[in-house]
């Protein structure tokens, strides 16, 4: 009878802790704020960004991008940039050819979509056209070893 008891108690307590956590207030990340009062803040979205550097409302733009430097997790980078400013990455890997500089290539017959994706990058990049309707993509980016990132915000 005594072992019936402690069981029961038991039950009890852990079914009055799964009930408090289902019904506690959520947690909103959003709205943390630092020691020194300022508002932790998003990374920019596309609709933060001026609209020469975004991608073009209602276009799924695809891109490809490929690292054709040495500096490892460029790729990544680029891709979470473009990302941020509503290009569609398809596709993220590493190239053969080694470039210092960034040349973008429009494989789709559409050089603004192309010169969007070099003025999201920084501007810096040199853009060709290069047709191949046999990939699904829009353009390819070969990142160049001068190409540096964004600086982005530190979330502890």
């Amino acid at each position: 009878m005594k072992g019936r008891g402690i069981v029961a108690i038991v039950a009890l307590v852990t079914g009055g802790a799964g009930i408090y956590a289902w019904l506690a207030p959520r947690r909103n990340p959003s709205m943390d704020v630092r020691p020194d009062s300022t508002r932790v803040t998003a990374p920019p979205r596309a609709e933060n960004v001026p609209a020469d550097q975004r991608a073009p409302d209602s276009v799924r733009v695809k891109v490809e991008i490929l690292n054709a430097s040495v500096v490892r997790g460029l790729a990544r980078r680029a891709t979470m940039h473009l990302r941020d400013r509503g290009f569609d990455v398809v596709f993220t890997g590493g190239s053969d050819e080694r470039r210092d500089s960034t040349l973008i290539l429009d494989r789709s017959h559409h050089p603004e979509w192309a010169r969007a994706v070099a003025r999201a990058l920084g501007g810096g990049a040199r853009v060709e056209s290069r047709p191949d309707t046999s990939r699904y993509l829009d353009v390819t980016v070969l990142l160049g070893a001068a190409w540096r990132p964004p600086a982005q915000p530190f979330y502890p």
